[in-house]
């Protein structure tokens, strides 16, 4: 039988709460579209144990699934009025099956049911997030092999600092993003647990079983088999245990932000870079991953890199406004927290595209050997590499840093003086400098102490990148050696993310059978 009821009202809000002017201020009806499926899972789960402990009749258990299959069929915009996504589903359920809907509200609250449906949502972000990383991470070990005798400059300050190759700056962003890997699968962890059955934070008196609901709804992992065994046979480790902080806690929706906040630095980092070698003929980015000017037709401008670099202003917003909103709240349940969840839903939306974006550019751009390899050499670079020459051979590195730091002097000067050709020495070479600079410093010639050929092989960028072959450094083996055990952990992860979509997979599928019992 379907009752009479004011379009106007909900629920929850009855005929007393349903006017005045803060309605609409009150709603987030909007705003939980993105939670909608997540509700109607979450309450076929928590119908389907009410039944199994004989909370409610199973005759009663199977119209409100049915209702709850309708209300899914028919999407979040065919939803009565309410307050917000969970009140009005309860609302429709209620006038398909009559009054007896209204035992799908038994032993919960609105408090631990919305905490329940942001976490099922988020760890499916997060996953979504997860495959960004490994994704970007596979176009940059890509490229980077590609490139690994592409000799380039090297910077500290934005200033000369020492050759490089474009593999291994690229591969010091892989390494930094499989930490942003990381970070985010341990979120995962934690938000991948059920508040539900909490409550308005102090539990219940009906005897419940919080555990079958987290393993119908995936939290915690799915544990092996059959739906046929029974409840028991689908217990969960995956619950928050203490009801009040199940129902009020939010600190999972921060460590996520901040994790995906941290993400977009490194990509606000990677982009950066990319920026200042277009601008210096280091790098050519495909017209796809580029834009030009409305006035200035010759101008190719990295615009995509500039928003991905801003995006990181926003995830630091988000992660900002949720330390703000969370930061002064009492135990247990506070409507602040209604407005804390978008942050989350902003920030991964943000981050998810700024991932795809910088991947592609990486992967279409063209590096100019010829232009790179030219300002390898420039202001010096391979300074430190005669340093160290000649501290192998005996000197104090800090006596072998002076000569190099006076031969640099010389360098510069030699370098700098273009207009006046009486004050330059024609034919002078940075070898001679560092000849000059030893017997300033040393009284001797640079030849009592190294081999003369040896500083040249050092001068050239070619071979200081090729003599830097200490673990982790840019010449072609070390790199080579990085890729490999980069691609390991590449398919490490996606072996982790493939296995946390099959438990959320598995679980999807023991909800369905455990309705089918029933409708």
């Amino acid at each position: 039988m379907t009752e009479e009821r004011d379009p106007s009202s909900d629920v929850v809000r009855r005929d007393r709460f349903s006017g005045g002017p803060a309605r609409e201020f009150l709603s987030s009806m909007d705003a939980d579209t993105r939670i909608f499926a997540a509700d109607i899972a979450v309450d076929r789960a928590h119908v389907v144990m009410l039944a199994e402990q004989d909370v409610i009749e199973d005759d009663i258990a199977g119209e409100m699934l049915a209702a709850l299959g309708d209300i899914e069929a028919a999407g979040h915009d065919a939803l009565p009025e309410g307050e917000d996504v969970h009140a009005a589903i309860e609302t429709a359920v209620i006038e398909r099956v009559g009054r007896d809907g209204g035992k799908m509200h038994t032993a919960r609250s609105r408090n631990d049911e919305v905490a329940t449906c942001i976490r099922y949502q988020l760890r499916e972000d997060l996953l979504d997030a997860v495959e960004a990383t490994v994704a970007l991470r596979e176009q940059l070990l890509e490229t980077a092999s590609q490139h690994t005798e592409t000799i380039m400059p090297g910077y500290t300050h934005l200033q000369p600092a020492q050759p490089t190759t474009v593999a291994h700056w690229l591969c010091s962003y892989e390494q930094a993003i499989a930490r942003d890997t990381e970070r985010l699968l341990d979120a995962y962890e934690r938000v991948n647990r059920s508040p539900l059955g909490a409550a308005a934070f102090a539990g219940t008196t009906f005897d419940i079983d919080r555990e079958r609901t987290a393993a119908l709804l995936g939290f915690g992992g799915v544990p092996a088999s059959g739906a046929s065994e029974g409840p028991v046979a689908h217990r969960s480790t995956g619950v928050v245990e203490n009801s009040m902080d199940a129902s009020s806690a939010r600190d999972f929706l921060l460590e996520s932000v901040t994790a995906l906040a941290t993400h977009t630095t490194t990509l606000s980092g990677l982009a950066e870079d990319v920026i200042v070698f277009a601008n210096r003929g280091f790098v050519e980015l495909s017209d796809d991953y580029a834009s030009t000017s409305s006035i200035m037709p010759q101008k190719k401008n990295p615009d995509t890199l500039e928003l991905v670099r801003a995006t990181a202003g926003e995830a630091a917003a988000g992660v900002n406004g949720l330390l703000t909103t969370l930061k002064g709240l009492p135990r247990a349940y506070n409507r602040d927290l209604q407005s804390a969840t978008p942050y989350a839903w902003e920030t991964v939306d943000a981050v998810l595209d700024a991932t795809d974006v910088v991947g592609g550019a990486v992967a279409t751009a063209e590096w100019p050997e010829d232009v790179l390899a030219d300002a390898a050499g420039e202001g010096f670079s391979t300074a430190t590499g005669v340093a160290d020459l000649l501290a192998a051979h005996g000197l104090p590195f800090r006596t072998a840093h002076e000569v190099v730091a006076v031969a640099a002097e010389e360098i510069e000067t030699r370098d700098t003086d273009q207009s006046d050709e009486d004050g330059r020495q024609e034919g002078k070479t940075d070898l001679d400098a560092v000849d000059a600079a030893a017997r300033e410093v040393l009284d001797d010639p640079v030849s009592e102490y190294v081999d003369p050929e040896a500083v040249e092989a050092a001068l050239d960028p070619v071979e200081s990148v090729a003599s830097r072959d200490s673990m982790g450094g840019p010449a072609a083996t070390a790199v080579a050696a990085y890729l490999d055990e980069a691609d390991g952990r590449v398919d490490a992860d996606q072996e982790t993310l493939a296995d946390r979509r099959e438990n959320l997979e598995t679980a999807r599928d023991q909800l369905d059978t455990a309705v089918s019992d029933y409708v």
